[in-house]
């Protein structure tokens, strides 16, 4: 009986030192959690730094001036951190440049204009010097193209009005079911004679603004490319009205945008290096190219400023990080992805092992959580990490798309998220003249910031 009773004391003690143990783990995660949030919303750089990109420098179109004033500038940042190294990694990258201001109207008798708001596509041919007038035909979508035939098609303008679907609650949901119509309905109008087309704006609300983006000719030769822009919501809904009561309207646009050869640009990094295991690094970035109508303060300046203060934020709190923990500010997303192509080019050809990789690419909205791209096994550890998260709203933890410039990394084993904040205004101001930083708000700027640096902070202190 003494042995049984010395056996079960044994094991009494050492089940409440593991639970202290825990006790003690959980206590310290969120000790350092507590401190990167009171810090991002105090003593936070990122709404400056972004204030800078967007009122000094403004749209950073990839092989820009201004994108290259982006690239010293956040790298003299970096710089100023006190980080380990600092770096710029050459990258060619293609240089499309609008011109002057396009110019549209659809005409429903001889003489009888109407005026709407519209802008080139990125990537776009220009229209002949004098524009091209023709009538226009309405579709639903890509798919209708060939119900309606080469017949239908040829020599006039194509008007593709496919809404985004406003009922699904993800709007990224919504964007992904109309966006190939801006993509590639040049292609494939083109294929039926079509002398240009006009795409609705990837937009879930009525207004002015006229929404860019990257659309695609392929493998195409120059000679059979046709122009293609996008009309603001308001246009759109204009137009199809009118082409309902005047099927016979013609629609004249002019623009006069230009596609040079590459130029050589640069993805800025910035590291600290691990204490325990340096060879093991997690990446966390976004990118610094934006469109050229605002100044791309949503899209994507605030990823890249949050993940230059995930650095700056374990500066200020003392943290050590045991594996390299990696800033990439990557270039030309928005139109070609050859930085986030060229950082994984680069990592794979010096074998470097990277085991997480978080990307910030969706506004500067207050932050609800994560999507990850990762083995069940790994996404059901990150799930134990979910309650320390709950103080500060951030509950959505799922799997899912993690991010475009990180993609090219993927590998087995790794794991790969996405920053996921409210998306509910993203698309009010993804690609158009008003993403600027007078929508980009502090403290869901900063909560954002701080949301990211809890993550690396965790995976960085578990590992997979």
């Amino acid at each position: 009986m003494k042995n049984n009773y010395k056996v079960s004391n044994k094991l009494a003690v050492l089940f409440i030192i593991a639970c202290l143990s825990v006790g003690r783990s959980q206590s310290k995660d969120e000790v350092q959690i507590k401190k990167m949030y009171d810090l991002a919303l105090t003593e936070g750089k990122g709404y400056d730094w972004l204030n800078y990109l967007s009122n000094q420098i403004g749209g950073r179109l990839s092989g820009s001036v201004q994108a290259q004033q982006a690239v010293d500038y956040t790298k003299a940042q970096l710089d100023s951190l006190g980080v380990d190294k600092v770096w710029l990694q050459p990258v060619m990258v293609p240089k499309w440049v609008r011109g002057t201001p396009e110019f549209a109207y659809f005409e429903t008798t001889p003489g009888s204009t109407t005026n709407v708001a519209i802008c080139a596509l990125g990537g776009s041919v220009a229209t002949p010097s004098t524009g091209v007038k023709a009538k226009i035909i309405e579709v639903d979508g890509i798919e209708q193209l060939s119900t309606l035939g080469k017949d239908q098609i040829e020599g006039k303008i194509v008007f593709f009005n496919r809404p985004m679907d406003a009922t699904q609650i993800n709007t990224f949901t919504a964007y992904s079911g109309c966006v190939d119509q801006r993509y590639a309905g040049a292609l494939e109008a083109s294929k039926y004679g079509a002398l240009g087309v006009i795409v609705r704006s990837m937009n879930l609300r009525l207004d002015i603004y006229p929404h860019t983006g990257s659309m695609s000719y392929g493998d195409q030769p120059e000679s059979e490319r046709i122009p293609a822009a996008a009309i603001s919501t308001n246009g759109a809904e204009l137009l199809s009205t009118s082409l309902k009561l005047n099927p016979d309207i013609n629609f004249y646009f002019k623009q006069n945008c230009k596609l040079f050869k590459d130029v050589e640009s640069y993805n800025v990094i910035a590291e600290i290096k691990g204490s325990e295991k340096p060879d093991e690094i997690i990446v966390v970035g976004g990118h610094l190219d934006s469109w050229d109508l605002g100044d791309g303060s949503h899209d994507d300046g605030a990823g890249c400023v949050q993940s230059m203060e995930v650095l700056n934020l374990f500066k200020k709190t003392g943290y050590k990080p045991k594996r390299t923990v990696r800033v990439v500010l990557f270039m030309n997303e928005e139109n070609g992805l050859r930085g986030g192509n060229k950082y994984a080019e680069v990592a794979i050809s010096k074998n470097e092992k990277h085991i997480f990789a978080l990307e910030s690419d969706s506004g500067g909205f207050t932050p609800r959580g994560f999507t990850f791209d990762s083995s069940q096994e790994d996404f059901e550890k990150v799930l134990t990490w979910k309650n320390l998260f709950k103080p500060y709203l951030v509950h959505y933890f799922e799997k899912g798309f993690a991010g475009a410039d990180i993609g090219p990394l993927k590998k087995d084993g790794m794991v790969m998220a996405g920053l996921r904040p409210d998306s509910q205004r993203y698309f009010d101001h993804h690609h158009a003249e008003n993403d600027t930083f007078e929508h980009v708000n502090r403290r869901e700027l900063q909560l954002g910031a701080a949301t990211m640096a809890s993550l690396v902070y965790l995976v960085d202190s578990n590992g997979f």
